[in-house]
């Protein structure tokens, strides 16, 4: 074995405990017209939220139905708000659906506090799972990484490293150890280090938004899909709160708050209440390939290529590498090829798989890289939803928001994704408009 593995190894603790629900569990309590949530055992400054009855029919307004507006809407929905789910599609099928659907807090250690906010929402899901069932749409299966050079090698130890010492699960294996334990199918050398992060999954996001909405529509939610907004309505006067939204099928809506989780469009819509919210722009291709046999039984970062299951049938790759390559102008289908290409390299079954489908999806990432999620004081009633890492986040943040629409109150781990944070520019209260049209993805049917 070498040097550098063996004291990597002797450096991480190799956790013994049941698994990181144990140590980072949502906490749900219910009594009478109150729900109290948060994380524990572990002491989360702030991380509980009361929430009384609604004392009056509120009625809010989810603008987008991804992952992220359907697990706010379902939260709602679960504590007596009359919801109304507005999506341009159908929900699941943006960039919910073209999503790699990794579910961690591992690649996440830049910032403290997001760290925590991730392995939160890890910890949502389970108890999510328990509450809704399961089904197809959770696979709780563990993540592989490993490196292709040294140096790279170096700086996954040290992450890992730094993962151990905040009490988070890893272990360091060889290439050997995982063909003989975990995936017989990889062709990973046998003395390379590959990190396994048994308290990691990947969940099938389309299924987890229709589960979501069929529950909240059971709970009186409504659907409003293949409908843009419009129009946000404001009062007038000294309260300046939300009021009204316009679709465009014509309809105009009676609300008392919106949520904007509009993904790559939420720019646009929050450009209607002349408010400017800096996004970047990273698209990011994601390949499905069809087999007759899934070789593969967890999500994997390999060198060059990122790979996952996809159901019984469908495997998914996307590459950063690969995503470098839009800007040049190169087609879908050679950026399918390519991720093909790496993917029959780590995992040769692959070979005699079929290119099914690619889409070109931009990431919804605000300008600073974290989420944006809560109230914007200066508009009573509007609500922002936005991240990337949303497959991970939905959960927790669904529950987190639903408790301050309902309550008032701000739960301090969201502290640092407050949309106030990005300066509004000009002195005249008028803001940029985004002119996008929404169409955000560009897909490609390659059967």
């Amino acid at each position: 074995m070498p040097l550098q593995l063996e004291a990597a190894r002797q450096r991480l603790r190799l956790w013994t405990e049941p698994d990181i629900a144990a140590r980072h569990t949502l906490i749900t309590e219910r009594g009478e017209g109150m729900l109290r949530v948060g994380v524990g055992p572990r002491p989360w400054k702030g991380a509980f939220v009361s929430v009384g009855c609604v004392q009056r029919s509120e009625r809010v307004a989810v603008i987008g139905v991804g992952i992220l507006g359907a697990s706010v809407g379902w939260n709602l929905s679960q504590h007596g708000a009359e919801v109304v789910f507005i999506d341009a599609g159908q929900p699941g099928e943006g960039v919910t659906n073209w999503s790699f659907s990794w579910v961690n807090a591992s690649n996440k250690t830049g910032r403290r506090s997001y760290f925590d906010l991730n392995v939160a929402g890890m910890a949502a899901y389970r108890e999510l799972a328990e509450t809704i069932g399961p089904d197809s749409w959770w696979h709780p299966s563990g993540h592989l990484r490993w490196a292709g050079d040294p140096a790279a090698e170096a700086k996954l130890l040290e992450t890992a490293e730094l993962l151990a010492s905040w009490d988070y699960r890893v272990e360091v294996c060889t290439g050997a150890e995982v063909r003989r334990r975990l995936e017989p199918a990889l062709t990973v050398p046998g003395k390379t280090p590959v990190l396994f992060y048994p308290d990691e999954a990947w969940v099938h996001g389309r299924q987890l938004v229709g589960r979501l909405v069929g529950r909240a529509v059971e709970s009186g939610a409504e659907r409003r899909s293949g409908t843009a907004v419009c129009d946000i309505g404001i009062g007038i006067g000294a309260d300046g709160s939300i009021r009204t939204v316009t679709l465009s099928d014509g309809s105009c809506l009676d609300v008392d708050a919106v949520v904007n989780a509009a993904g790559p469009s939420a720019p646009r819509v929050a450009g209607l209440i002349a408010r400017h919210l800096p996004m970047r722009r990273e698209p990011g291709a994601v390949t499905r390939i069809d087999c007759a046999r899934v070789p593969v039984r967890r999500a994997m970062h390999a060198p060059h290529v990122e790979i996952r299951p996809d159901g019984d049938a469908s495997v998914v790759l996307h590459s950063r590498e690969i995503d470098a390559l839009i800007d040049t102008g190169e087609e879908p289908a050679e950026l399918a090829r390519l991720l093909h290409e790496s993917a029959k390299h780590v995992v040769p079954e692959l070979g005699n798989s079929l290119i099914a489908q690619t889409r070109v999806a931009h990431r919804p990432i605000p300008a600073d890289g974290f989420p944006s999620v809560g109230a914007v004081p200066s508009v009573p009633g509007y609500y922002e939803a936005v991240s990337h890492s949303g497959i991970t986040l939905g959960p927790v943040i669904g529950r987190l928001l639903a408790s301050e629409i309902l309550s008032g109150k701000r739960d301090e781990m969201l502290a640092d994704f407050r949309p106030e944070r990005f300066p509004q520019p000009g002195s005249t209260g008028l803001m940029p408009v985004d002119s996008s049209s929404g169409n955000e993805e560009v897909p490609c049917d390659l059967r």
